[in-house]
């Protein structure tokens, strides 16, 4: 481990710590002193012959509280950093729209865990998709994926042009070489990679496994609290931006690009991980969400699951996202009366489920970690026999809600699946039949 991060340059400084706390600041960090201009963005000449360079997030003319961008002074100009592309395939690693007429996406579905490989895969070639939504050519949707990883990306080099990444393991542990800086990635720890970002990932502990949402739409944001007020859930300050690392190697690379749903590749002699400082709001960051606070009814009833989302992506629809993140972590359970797993539901959002760890009290058997399950748009879920017989009968005592972590991907659209989801991954063909031993309790008064 220690060998990797030699070959990245790291400021003394800046080394103990790595990161700088904070959610969509604006930043600032060298890796070697002096290499920030100060009072300028783009000098006539930079220190220690570095390149200015801007990377935007956002049109330059967004609001300037919506407006993203970040300069980046590095060794080589990025258009160093690709050459001619030629047209490659991951084999597994779809966008949407891809509808495949005879799969039936309409339905309620589980999986097992997608079990590891014994071929060598890394963090981008080792990418499953289970669903698609919406159109990545109209910047509308997303994708699920599950990633599998024992293989490191030693020279090998990726970005994506489409979409904004969610990672969220769970198992392993992942270093992610970014432009803009090192993340350490664990189980119940997120990270965010911007569109545009280019970066490599390291298999630090392995195998790997975790769950990526594909984000097309407007960037993850922090979700207006309304009532809440300006505490709880997901604070800023828990999020982590890495500071200014770069590679100063010559060596022959290969970069691949993710653009409107298709993979190209080139070749060049260096690395491209080269900025050596740089400052903005354009930045990746990780989220440890065992720091996330839960906050719930104290007296009765059921809030609406919206109070567990720790990021949102909105869409043009006020109060209609393009995707929600929700986690459901360990929290107390209180309220009198109450019927308190979530309740049987349906509604217009498409929600696709993973367990990190632990058991989800609605699902307390079949759903393990690993696991994912898929309610799509105006299909009816809820508790199994078990779980709603066991709620409608427990004490109402105070009862700790202990080793349970799972998230959901909540979006507007319509999840499609793909050919793997339905006809490779491990699907358990019984999953919709936890409903069939319901039984109607309604005595009408004689």
């Amino acid at each position: 481990m220690s060998s990797e991060i030699d070959r990245m340059n790291i400021a003394p400084s800046t080394a103990n710590t790595g990161y700088s706390p904070g959610f969509g600041n604006d930043f600032e960090t060298e890796a070697l002193p002096g290499a920030l201009p100060q009072g300028r963005n783009s000098p006539q000449k930079c220190a220690y012959g570095l390149y200015a360079e801007q990377l935007s997030g956002t049109p330059f003319t967004a609001p300037r509280g919506k407006n993203e961008r970040t300069w980046c002074y590095r060794i080589r100009p990025s258009v160093k950093h690709v050459a001619r592309f030629q047209r490659i395939n991951i084999p597994h690693w779809k966008s949407a729209p891809n509808i495949i007429e005879d799969i039936t996406s309409l339905g309620q579905y589980r999986w097992d865990p997608i079990p590891h490989s014994s071929d060598a895969l890394t963090f981008i070639s080792g990418m499953h998709t289970i669903s698609t939504a919406g159109d990545v050519n109209l910047q509308e949707g997303m994708a699920s994926h599950v990633y599998l990883a024992n293989t490191s990306m030693q020279n090998d080099y990726f970005y994506s042009a489409d979409s904004e990444l969610l990672i969220v393991p769970q198992e392993g542990r992942l270093r992610f070489y970014t432009e803009l800086g090192l993340i350490d990635l664990e189980p119940q720890e997120i990270a965010i990679i911007p569109r545009g970002l280019v970066y490599r990932v390291e298999v630090t502990e392995g195998p790997a496994r975790g769950f990526v949402c594909e984000n097309y739409g407007q960037k993850f944001d922090l979700p207006n609290r309304g009532p809440i007020g300006a505490n709880c859930l997901a604070n800023p300050r828990d999020f982590k931006t890495p500071v200014a690392a770069f590679e100063d190697r010559d060596t022959n690379s290969t970069v691949t690009v993710k653009w409107c749903g298709q993979f190209h590749q080139c070749q060049i002699d260096h690395s491209p991980l080269d900025v050596v400082a740089w400052h903005g709001n354009y930045a990746p960051c990780k989220y440890d969400l065992r720091t996330f606070s839960p906050v719930g009814a104290i007296l009765f009833d059921h809030p609406d699951p919206s109070i567990f989302t720790v990021l949102t992506a909105p869409s043009h629809t006020e109060g209609t996202a393009n995707i929600d993140f929700v986690l459901f972590r360990d929290r107390w359970m209180v309220a009198e009366n109450t019927f308190r797993p979530p309740w049987y539901h349906k509604n217009i959002m498409s929600e696709l489920m993973g367990n990190i760890h632990g058991i989800y009290d609605a699902k307390p058997q079949g759903f393990i970690p690993g696991g994912i399950s898929l309610h799509n748009m105006m299909l009816p879920h809820g508790p199994d026999k078990n779980a709603f017989e066991r709620a409608s009968n427990e004490a109402m005592e105070p009862h700790y809600l202990a080793n349970t972590m799972s998230f959901m991907f909540e979006t507007r659209f319509p999840q499609h699946l793909t050919g793997y989801a339905a006809q490779q991954a491990p699907m358990q063909e019984d999953y919709a039949d936890c409903w069939v031993d319901l039984v109607k309790h309604f005595k009408a008064p004689e």
